[in-house]
C-alpha cells in the first residue's frame, strides 16, 4: 500500500477530480424532480426554464377604484366645461383589479368624479345617481393595467440554473404554473472519525476533543443547497471506518470523511480510499487545508467522490469553500459562489509558505479614506479566527509573504455596508473591549480588534490603520500612563486620551497556588516557569519596570521568552500546565479558574485621534462610556473599577 503526501497545486487537484467526475457521468446535474409550487420551493435551483403559460394580467385590469370609460368621450372635459357621462352605457364603476368592459379603454379615479342625481318623471330625486360629471380629460389606457403589462404568454420568465427567491416563486405562479422542475439536491454523507472525539454536550476530560466539524460541514452543505447526513462518531478502527464509508456510499452522492489525513500512521482517509476505490489526490498545496484527500470509491462506472477532510476546524471549513461548494454548484446546475471583493491595505508584514496558496484570515475596516486589513491568527485549529474574520485574502504560491502596507484583494465574508459601520481597534487586549463590542452591536456598530500590545496600537495609529488603540503604558519616571508614549510616537497627531477602566494587575497561578508564588521575586526560583506577554505590551512594560526596581535579571526567569498576545492566552497557558504563572488581570484568572495574587493598580486608556473622536462612526462608543448599565457590567468584573471611565486625560 502506498501512502504519500504530495503538494499538488490546487488547479491540478481540481482538474483530477473533474476528470474523474466526467468519467462517471457526475460532472453535471445529478437528477431532475418536479415539485409543487409553494413556499418550499425557496432556494431550489431550476432545472428547466420557466416559460409563461398565461399573460399577467391576462385581461385589461383597472389599476384604481373608479369608472371605466371611453377616453374619446372625455376629450372636451375641462373645469369650466365639465362632461357628463351616463352610467352603464358610457361609464361603469370598477374596483382595483376588476376587468374593463370590452368597450372601455381608460379609468377615471373615483376622487375625480362628481355624482349627478337625476329627477324622476314624478319630480322626485332618484336615490341612485346614474350620471357622473368629470372636469378633466383622460388619455387612452390611463389607470389601466393592460393585458401582459407584467408577463406576456410564451415569454421566458426565469432561466434554468436560477436559485429561487420569494419574488421568483410569485412570478412563476403569475405566469400560470402550479409546479416546476428543479435539480435534485445532492445527498452528502459526513463521517467523523477519531477515538478522541466526544459528541457535543458530553462532559470532556484531558485528551477529549468535542466533535463539531461534522456540524459545521453539514451547515455549509445545507446552506449551499444540498442535503446532509451526519453519521455518528466512528472510532479509529480501519475496518469499522471502511464499513461506515461503504454503508454511506449506498445512498449518497458524496462522502466527506473527517479522519486522519496526514502522513502519519493513522492516515485512515487515504488507506480507506485506496482500499475502496481510487486515490486521486493526497495533499494539496493550500494552507490551511494542506492534507486534503480527493478520491473515488466503488466500482466503475458507478463510483462516487469522496473527500478526506482535514481534522483541524479551519482546514475543514476552508476545504468546504474550496472543493465542496463548487461541486454542489455543478450538481445543482448553478454557478459556483463568487464572493464580493474589496481592496485593503495590510496593517503588518506577513510571511507565507513558498510552495502553497495561503488563505489568510483578515479583520477589515475603513479608517479615514483607506480600507485596512489586520491579519488574524493563522492556526488551522483556531476556529475563532474565522468567526472574527471579515474576509480572506489568498497569497499565491511563491509569494513568501507581503510587507506592511501592501494592497491585497479580500474575499469578503460580510457585506461591504458592515465594513462601513466597523470601528477598528488595534492595541492592548482587555476584556472590557469585548464587552464594549457587545454594547456597540446594539447600536448598529461593529467593533473589531487586533491584539498587538499597547506600543503596537500606537504605531498602528501613527500609520492611520485604526480608529483607536487601547493602551496602558507606564512611564517609570513620572508614574503617568500613556502620555509620554503618545507624545513620542504620535507627536504631530491631535488625539484624545480617554480613561476606559482602572484595573488590577497581578500574578495568575494554578488553583491552590501549588508553587507558593507570592511576588515577582519568586519568578527567579528554578522550579517556577513563567509565561510572558509580547514585547511592546503594557503588561510587559509594567513587568520589566518592576523587575528593574527589584534588580531581578530577566535571564534568571525561566520562560521569560515564552510570549502570548492576550491576558486570556496567558491564563490558558497556566491552566494547561504549560507555565506556573504569568502577569495579567484578575478577570482572566477568574475566567479560567486560576488563583490571583494582586500586585499593581493601573489605568487602561483609549487613544483616539481627534478626527475620529468627533466622527459619527464613534458617537455610539463615546456615549456608551457614560452608560450606567455598561459601567455596572464592567465594575462587576474582578479587579476593575469605573470611577474615571470617560474622563479626558488629554
Amino acid at each position: 500500500m502506498t501512502i504519500y503526501l504530495h503538494d499538488i497545486p490546487l488547479p491540478e487537484a481540481k482538474s483530477r477530480l473533474d476528470e474523474a467526475l466526467k468519467a462517471t457521468n457526475r460532472a453535471g446535474v445529478l437528477g431532475i424532480e418536479e415539485i409543487t409550487l409553494d413556499e418550499h420551493a425557496l432556494g431550489r435551483v431550476l432545472a428547466k426554464p420557466i416559460w409563461a403559460i398565461l399573460s399577467s394580467p391576462h385581461y385589461h385590469a383597472s389599476a384604481m377604484d373608479g369608472y371605466a370609460v371611453r377616453s374619446e368621450s372625455t376629450v372636451t372635459a375641462s373645469p369650466s366645461r365639465p362632461v357628463e357621462l351616463r352610467i352603464s352605457t358610457e361609464a361603469n364603476y370598477v374596483d382595483t383589479g376588476d376587468p374593463l368592459p370590452n368597450w372601455a379603454d381608460a379609468v377615471i379615479p373615483i376622487e375625480n368624479v362628481e355624482s349627478v342625481r337625476e329627477m324622476a318623471s314624478s319630480g322626485d330625486e332618484l336615490v341612485t345617481p346614474n350620471i357622473i360629471r368629470i372636469r378633466a380629460a383622460v388619455t387612452p389606457w390611463s389607470h389601466v393595467r393592460p393585458l401582459g403589462e407584467d408577463i406576456v404568454a410564451t415569454q421566458l420568465v426565469i432561466p434554468a440554473g436560477h436559485t429561487l427567491r420569494p419574488v421568483d416563486i410569485g412570478a412563476i405562479a403569475a405566469s400560470g404554473h402550479a409546479s416546476l422542475h428543479v435539480a435534485r439536491k445532492p445527498r452528502i454523507a459526513i463521517i467523523p472519525t477519531g477515538s478522541e472525539l466526544v459528541p457535543v454536550g458530553q462532559s470532556v476530560k484531558a485528551g477529549d476533543i468535542i466533535e463539531y466539524n461534522s456540524i459545521s460541514l453539514a451547515a455549509q452543505v445545507i446552506g449551499w443547497g444540498a442535503e446532509a447526513t451526519r453519521y455518528p462518531i466512528t472510532v479509529d478502527d480501519f475496518d469499522q471506518i471502511c464499513v461506515r464509508v461503504q454503508e454511506a456510499a449506498q445512498h449518497h452522492d458524496l462522502i466527506l470523511l473527517n479522519a486522519g489525513s496526514s502522513a502519519g500512521s493513522e492516515d485512515f482517509s487515504a488507506r480507506v480510499v485506496e482500499k475502496l476505490g481510487e486515490l486521486l489526490v493526497h495533499g494539496v498545496a493550500v494552507r490551511p487545508g494542506h492534507p486534503v484527500i480527493l478520491g473515488m470509491i466503488g466500482e466503475k462506472p458507478e463510483q462516487i467522490p469522496i473527500i478526506g477532510v482535514p481534522g483541524y476546524p479551519v482546514s475543514a471549513i476552508l476545504t468546504g469553500e474550496i472543493f465542496i461548494e463548487p461541486l454542489i454548484a455543478r450538481w445543482l446546475g448553478r454557478s459556483a459562489y463568487v464572493p464580493l471583493t474589496i481592496k485593503a491595505k495590510l496593517t503588518r508584514k506577513v510571511t507565507s509558505p513558498a510552495g502553497d496558496d495561503d488563505y489568510m484570515r483578515l479583520a477589515v475596516g475603513r479608517v479615514g479614506e483607506q480600507i485596512v486589513a489586520a491579519p488574524l491568527s493563522r492556526g488551522a485549529g483556531v476556529i475563532s479566527s474565522l468567526v472574527r474574520a471579515d474576509g480572506i485574502t489568498i497569497l499565491p504560491r511563491g509569494s513568501q509573504g507581503l510587507p506592511a502596507g501592501s494592497e491585497v484583494e479580500v474575499n469578503l465574508y460580510r457585506h461591504p455596508d458592515e465594513i462601513e459601520h466597523t470601528i477598528f481597534a488595534i492595541g492592548s487586549h482587555d476584556i472590557t473591549i469585548d464587552i464594549l463590542a457587545q454594547y456597540l452591536a446594539l447600536k448598529n456598530r461593529r467593533l473589531t480588534s487586533a491584539n498587538v500590545g499597547s506600543m503596537g496600537g500606537l504605531v498602528a495609529l501613527s500609520r492611520g490603520e485604526c480608529h483607536l488603540a487601547g493602551s496602558h503604558l507606564l512611564d517609570p519616571e513620572s508614574g503617568e500612563y500613556n502620555l509620554k508614549y503618545v507624545n513620542q510616537i504620535l507627536p504631530d497627531m491631535p488625539v484624545k486620551i480617554i480613561v476606559l477602566v482602572g484595573r488590577q494587575q497581578g500574578l495568575m497561578v494554578a488553583k491552590g497556588n501549588p508553587k507558593k508564588i507570592l511576588s515577582l521575586r519568586d519568578l527567579s526560583r528554578s522550579e517556577v516557569s513563567y509565561v510572558n506577554r509580547q514585547s511592546g505590551a503594557g503588561t510587559r512594560v509594567l513587568l520589566d519596570y518592576h523587575l528593574r526596581l527589584l534588580a531581578i535579571p530577566t535571564v534568571s526567569i525561566k520562560g521569560y521568552q515564552q510570549e502570548e498576545y492576550t491576558h486570556l492566552a496567558v491564563a490558558a497557558a497556566i491552566a494547561s500546565g504549560r507555565a506556573d504563572c504569568g502577569l495579567g488581570i484578575a478577570a482572566a484568572a477568574q475566567a479560567l479558574d486560576l488563583d490571583f495574587i494582586p500586585l499593581y493598580q493601573e489605568r487602561y486608556d483609549l487613544i483616539i485621534p481627534r478626527r475620529f473622536y468627533y466622527d459619527k462612526l464613534l458617537e455610539p462608543l463615546i456615549s456608551i462610556l457614560s452608560d450606567p448599565d455598561f459601567k455596572k457590567t464592567v465594575a462587576s468584573l474582578p479587579g476593575y473599577n469605573t470611577d474615571q471611565m470617560g474622563l479626558e486625560i488629554l
